[in-house]
């Protein structure tokens, strides 16, 4: 069971943040770049079936750890890894950063091993740019039964507010003060509050966290939408009491920007208020969190970037379909993480221009090419198909890793050449020319 971080940490203080938080606050920074609408002069059809305007951006995301230039994908490591690739292999391929779980860590090996090693990044020998999630997302995936998956595709409020996954036992309850859970690895009972989150993630040492917050469902209900909103928004004071506090009490260590969390679900007046809310805190930047219903995710970024500070930058948590990347993009969100590429690897599943396949078919046992043809990663310069079809049939981790390897590539390129096309006035023809092939 990990240590208390609480016991390792000073006692709390008033809630006013002492001056000299505010200074290191300073170490953090961002500047926005170049507008979508003023670069590419969308036609009146598109600003129609755009709810009016268009507020993507370029930008540059100013860290401890070196410079984010956004729009950037920002690669997946839950547990101090980019699963199956090295760290050094992360680099090449092009991440600006890497997220990781602070969930997950606290539980293994430790918030005081990360702290004690010199932070995350000098844990995981990456030198750039880290964020840590607050763990809200596995406090409520994990503790209704559901593991990952959060349903995006459908609205149903006709069940009970409180719906585990068939055969599972609950393993977190929430209260206006934290979340009693169990661990998903051992059973042991755990306790995360805001302040304890705080502290986790400070201990963490990433230069981006995220605030505690309630992640709700599509199947809430109306009435606990709300309730839960006005929950996450006293949870977000108490987070940055108690960031600043720590960041005072903690001082020599680099400065750790905090993001609040925007909820609410598929309701607009709710998503709204949450921005309102928590865009006059003196966060540095904002995740839009929860789930977001496919079909509507546009529209759900717009509301909430029409009303966030446009000096902030704006982080959009777990998506990277390349359809739900340009609608995300194109309605002002900055940054944006998912497991997905990992993930869809480890079962043979690769990008590409015209699609995603899976290299398990027996079409590939014979087939020499790379993965993709002119991909520049490593994987496609110096694998074929053929050899990773055959470590995938022979059960080999290698597999994995060179899958892994091209599909963050592809990712991350997309998103690069995004960024790029907004800056040369030509985002539309990219996005509809990269669209059109990949769901051909």
């Amino acid at each position: 069971m990990p240590a208390n971080p609480a016991s390792a940490l000073p006692a709390e203080s008033p809630s006013t943040a002492p001056v000299s938080s505010h200074a290191a606050q300073s170490q953090f920074s961002f500047t926005v770049g170049t507008r979508l609408a003023n670069s590419c002069s969308p036609s009146a059809s598109q600003l129609a079936e755009n709810g009016g305007r268009f507020l993507g951006r370029t930008g540059t995301i100013t860290t401890p750890h070196g410079e984010i230039q956004t729009p950037a994908f920002i690669a997946v490591g839950t547990k101090a890894t980019v699963k199956a690739v090295l760290p050094e292999a992360v680099a090449d391929l092009g991440a600006q950063a890497v997220l990781a779980n602070a969930y997950h860590l606290y539980l293994q090996p430790g918030a005081d091993v990360l702290d004690e090693a010199g932070g995350l990044g000098a844990f995981m020998n990456w030198s750039g740019p880290t964020f840590t999630d607050s763990g809200g997302f596995q406090v409520m995936s994990l503790g209704s039964g559901f593991k990952k998956v959060i349903d995006m595709k459908s609205v149903d409020t006709s069940g009970p507010d409180d719906a585990v996954a068939p055969g599972k036992e609950r393993l977190a309850h929430i209260d206006d003060d934290g979340v009693w859970f169990k661990s998903h690895l051992n059973g042991d009972r755990h306790r995360f509050s805001p302040e304890i989150s705080m502290q986790v993630q400070h201990q963490i040492g990433a230069d981006i966290m995220f605030a505690f917050d309630e992640l709700t469902t599509l199947q809430n209900s109306r009435g606990y939408q709300e309730e839960s909103l006005e929950r996450t928004r006293l949870w977000a004071l108490r987070c940055l009491d108690e960031h600043f506090r720590l960041t005072a009490s903690r001082e020599g260590k680099p400065y750790q920007a905090l993001f609040g969390v925007i909820q609410g679900a598929q309701y607009e007046d709710l998503r709204r208020k949450a921005c309102r809310d928590l865009g006059a805190m003196n966060f540095d930047g904002f995740g839009i969190g929860g789930a977001l219903e496919k079909e509507n995710l546009g529209t759900i970024v717009r509301w909430c970037n029409e009303e966030l500070p446009e000096n902030k930058p704006r982080h959009l948590l777990g998506i990277s379909e390349p359809d739900d990347i340009f609608t995300a993009i194109e309605n002002g969100a900055d940054t944006f993480d998912c497991v997905s590429p990992t993930r869809v690897a480890r079962n043979s599943a690769f990008y590409h221009p015209t699609g995603r396949y899976n290299l398990s078919g027996a079409k590939y046992k014979r087939d020499f090419g790379p993965l993709q043809e002119g991909c520049d990663c490593y994987a496609c310069l110096n694998y074929s198909r053929a050899y990773i079809h055959h470590l995938f049939k022979s059960k080999e981790m290698l597999s994995a890793t060179l899958i892994s390897i091209h599909n963050e590539r592809f990712v991350v390129k997309m998103v690069d050449d995004a960024r790029l096309a907004i800056e040369s006035g030509t985002f539309f023809e990219f996005k509809a020319e990269t669209l059109a092939h990949y769901y051909s």
